[in-house]
């Protein structure tokens, strides 16, 4: 049996499935039902209660409502948290599809009874709103949501034109998405007489094996090539009806949506978009550098992630654990401890499995903990990936005495501790590497690594823009005219140092943020460059920085994304901010590119 499928057999990774049970009383999907009747049996009664009563409220008041909603909010999440992991690791299921769908349907429901709370908030003026808030300490726990959600003044609708968009979006945008994801799921790859998950296959794009690269990448370009037309119908749809969306709202652009949810300003945001694609020499000198490690005149798009080694290095599930909790625990028991508390009490789903949801991802679960979900492949990368998916868990660990309304923060701060938890994973396999090769194999590897957090994802943001701004002014894009915006998109990134291969142009169908998520990627580079800089002041600092650090986690989404900043020395409204990060990536590339003279 080759070495990675005897890894990927290894008994206590197939036995590292989660345990949801917690999630719902040890009651299954019967729990489900019985969390979102207590919801929405409450809700009723808050509406009953409420309605028509916000303005005459004194901060007393507001606070009783507020734990009351945050009560709700708390049964209505524990159901759908329940229904969207049980389905993320079997989406051909069909009674976890209809959970979920069961799910989705009363949320919306409920999400109907409880908006006139929300509009009747904002409809205060700001001194009555500001007299309100005026409690201290008793509305702690909800007093920046409240005032976040004030923000969303100018883009909200009548009480009867909010119920009906809500009530018709499970018809519309999550039905379509929720096909995406299976139409993804349920992709084979056929390579070498065998099908492999998708997941899989992309995997062996890491391969130092050149010829493999090329056969998996030609079989990834074929395995989508069948449900192309629908996985672009269902773009277009949802790019539509964004655009519908935000001219009702009175959305300015496409992105200002997200960056009011991410609670950045347009200008930071373009600050940030310019700064890096001011940069794209970065990349480009990298992959010149690259094709050379590799002895290759140029390095063609599926050759970018390979591995420079001669062999690549297979960690074991069990190996992966001691080195990411051992790392943890090193920069602070705390946090060690509770990284371990991942795996000891089953909070992560790991194994490859036919239909699983591709990639990672780490889902906070309001009163109870959060779930990690991995395909682990047993590469280096994925070593990575745990520390990163443990960073945000970690993250909302910390952040659980914060409650419903300030645990999670906006996507731009949500990815600092994912990165930080990489960095220092990534720092002890330097200081321990013990030849210059295997530290230029390590360098390596991290620079793929930021190319692909902050450069990529910046040029996927692009490609955004490029779609949604031309299907606003020229009507519904055919694929062609979706994988040019791709190719011109990827191509500003990688210049010349890098072939497009045709099939690569369809690459972008099988990726769910842009479905989902509508311009998160910017948060990647954001949240990757923002703790790069909290690196920086760790490495300067020591242990100083460590009680600061999670000081700022433990706030959760509190504070505004400045003021979680200051915690740990750090000022995002510095206009060289973005200039420093890049400067840091910038250093792991000449050091690169010294060991490689």
């Amino acid at each position: 049996m080759p070495a990675t499928e005897q890894l990927l057999s290894d008994p206590e990774l197939l036995g590292s499935g989660w345990d949801l049970e917690p999630i719902v009383g040890g009651e299954g999907p019967a729990g489900v039902e019985r969390l979102l009747d207590e919801a929405l049996s409450r809700g009723a009664r808050f509406a009953q209660a409420y309605t028509g009563r916000v303005a005459a409220l004194d901060s007393g008041g507001l606070r009783e409502a507020m734990l009351e909603l945050a009560a709700i909010g708390e049964l209505a999440d524990r159901a759908g948290s329940y229904a969207m992991l049980a389905f993320a690791t079997d989406t051909a299921d069909p009674a976890r599809g209809a959970l979920l769908q069961r799910v989705q349907e009363r949320g919306t429901e409920l999400e109907t009874q409880l908006l006139f709370f929300e509009l009747e908030w904002a409809a205060l003026d700001d001194p009555a709103a500001e007299a309100m808030l005026s409690g201290g300490a008793e509305l702690a726990f909800c007093a920046h949501h409240l005032r976040s959600a004030r923000r969303y003044r100018p883009h909200l609708l009548s009480e009867p034109e909010e119920r009906v968009l809500a009530e018709k979006s499970l018809a519309s945008s999550a039905s379509w998405a929720r096909l995406f994801g299976e139409q993804v799921a349920a992709i084979r790859v056929t390579i070498d007489g065998g099908e492999r998950p998708l997941e899989a296959a992309l995997s062996d794009l890491q391969s130092p094996d050149r010829d493999l690269r090329r056969r998996s990448a030609e079989a990834i370009s074929a395995a989508l090539e069948p449900g192309l037309r629908t996985r672009a119908f269902i773009y277009n749809t949802l790019v539509y009806d964004k655009s519908v969306d935000d001219r009702l709202r009175r959305y300015p652009h496409w992105l200002a949506a997200r960056n009011l949810a991410n609670e950045a300003p347009d200008e930071s945001v373009l600050a940030l978009i310019h700064a890096v694609r001011g940069r794209y020499d970065i990349p480009q000198r990298w992959y010149r550098l690259k094709a050379r490690l590799l002895g290759l005149d140029r390095l063609s798009d599926y050759d970018r992630n390979a591995t420079i080694a001669s062999s690549e290095p297979l960690f074991s599930y069990a190996q992966a654990r001691e080195l990411v909790t051992d790392t943890y625990a090193r920069f602070s028991p705390q946090a060690g401890e509770i990284a371990r508390r991942f795996f000891d009490e089953r909070w992560i789903d790991a194994p490859l499995r036919d239909n699983k949801r591709p990639g990672a991802f780490c889902a906070t679960v309001y009163g109870v903990h959060p779930y990690v979900l991995l395909n682990f492949t047993a590469k280096r990368r994925d070593v990575m990936t745990v520390a990163h998916e443990l960073g945000h868990g970690l993250h909302a660990v910390l952040a659980a005495g914060q409650g419903v309304f300030h645990q999670s923060t906006p996507l731009t701060v949500a990815e600092t501790a994912s990165v930080f938890g990489e960095t220092l994973v990534f720092e002890r396999l330097l200081a321990e590497s013990g030849s210059g090769e295997e530290r230029l194999d390590l360098l390596a590897g991290r620079i793929d690594d930021s190319v692909a957090t902050v450069f990529r994802q910046i040029a996927m943001n692009r490609f955004e823009h490029l779609v949604h701004t031309r299907r606003r002014a020229q009507g519904e894009l055919s694929i062609d005219d979706i994988s040019a915006a791709w190719v011109e998109s990827q191509g500003e990134m990688l210049g010349d140092a890098v072939e497009i291969t045709d099939g690569y142009r369809s690459w972008w169908s099988y990726i769910p943020h842009f479905i989902n998520t509508p311009g998160y990627v910017y948060a990647y580079a954001y949240g990757q460059l923002l703790a790069l800089s909290v690196y920086g002041r760790y490495r300067e600092t020591g242990e100083a920085l460590v009680p600061r650090y999670l000081e700022m986690l433990a706030a959760g989404g509190s504070l505004p994304p400045e003021r979680l900043g200051e915690i740990v020395g750090v000022d995002l409204g510095d206009p060289g901010f973005w200039d420093a990060g890049l400067a840091l990536v910038d250093e792991q590339l000449s050091q690169a590119e010294q060991l490689a003279g």
